[in-house]
């Protein structure tokens, strides 16, 4: 998740310390683990309870590097060989989840993730002013998106295990979208590291939790207003922010912010999916239903212009657009 520690866990995010054109062959390159949803790739259903308690047990975990890599063993252990299945872009015959689906949360859950003692999280209006600009300012930028992927961790982490009876489809293609994060996290904490910073050394604020706290108890709100709006609004912000690092010269960061919009679109397509299918279950229109949430939870409005070719491929409707467009 982007509005935009190099882990051992992954190794994708070597990338990070590579030169400038290698970052740019692995923007295009580099695999993500959300190719379609887990009902396309075939998932059985009723036997991840394991898997739900360990993706707590990470959710719960303070320890950067800990948290990181426990969610990468975990999901190379659900799908062993799946890297070069993704890196040539296969799927498997589609097999539904169930037609009925159970959203209840469960109950007395806590409602805070596992976190570091830093960075100090402060009102938004006083973190760093973030440029693409000068060492200080840059570093400041970076890592503000870093506490964004770092904080995408825990969102699908807390989809997975907050929602026991959804199918297991659904915690899986969650479980991937926290792969996609760590990567993400990790290739931008290495352009940190590279420029003399790391993760914790900047302020930094709560917003994104602040959402799924208001939609703890209600997945439909949850899968609109968390991937359709938090993450969409990455969608918008990325090319904004790449276009003024490249006028800085900074083509890594550029390549790794290309890496990290494009999983961004298939994030954004796992939330669109099951939002849906909650919003039909329920009997009600996605569309109508998307906009009512928005005003009713106080959603962040877009940032313009919209990325509308993103936008499109994550599942948005032009109607959807037209309306995000006018507010």
């Amino acid at each position: 998740m982007n509005e935009c520690l190099v882990s051992s866990a992954a190794p994708e995010s070597r990338a990070a310390a590579a030169a400038p054109d290698a970052l740019e062959a692995a923007a295009a390159d580099a695999p993500s683990a959300t190719v379609g949803t887990a009902s396309d790739r075939g998932v059985g259903e009723g036997m991840l309870a394991a898997v739900r308690a360990r993706a707590r047990a990470c959710w719960a975990q303070t320890d950067v590097r800990a948290k990181l890599d426990g969610v990468m063993a975990l999901w190379r252990e659900q799908l062993p060989g799946a890297g070069a299945d993704r890196a040539r872009g296969t799927r498997t015959r589609a097999v539904d989840a169930p037609n009925v689906l159970d959203p209840r949360p469960l109950p007395d859950a806590p409602l805070s993730p596992g976190r570091p003692a830093r960075p100090n999280l402060v009102d938004p209006r006083r973190v760093p002013r973030r440029a693409a600009g000068g060492t200080r300012s840059r570093a400041a930028l970076l890592h503000a998106i870093a506490h964004i992927e770092f904080n995408a961790v825990n969102l699908a982490l807390d989809a997975i295990w907050r929602y026991p009876a959804m199918p297991d489809a659904f915690a899986l293609d969650w479980l991937a979208v926290a792969a996609d994060e760590c990567r993400h996290f990790g290739l931008v904490n290495g352009l940190l590291r590279e420029a003399g910073f790391d993760y914790g050394d900047f302020d930094a604020h709560d917003g994104l939790w602040q959402m799924a706290l208001r939609t703890r108890d209600d997945l439909l709100a949850r899968m609109a207003l968390v991937p359709r709006v938090l993450e969409a609004r990455g969608l918008d912000a990325t090319p904004p922010i790449q276009a003024r690092l490249r006028a800085a010269g900074d083509r890594a960061a550029c390549a790794v912010l290309q890496i990290i919009v494009d999983d961004e679109i298939g994030h954004v397509r796992l939330g669109d999916h099951w939002f849906r299918r909650l919003a039909h279950q329920a009997g009600r229109d996605p569309e109508r239903t998307y906009t009512e949430l928005i005003v009713a939870l106080g959603a962040p409005r877009p940032r313009r212009p919209l990325n509308r070719p993103a936008r499109l491929a994550a599942g948005f409707s032009l109607a959807e657009l037209a309306w995000l467009e006018a507010r």
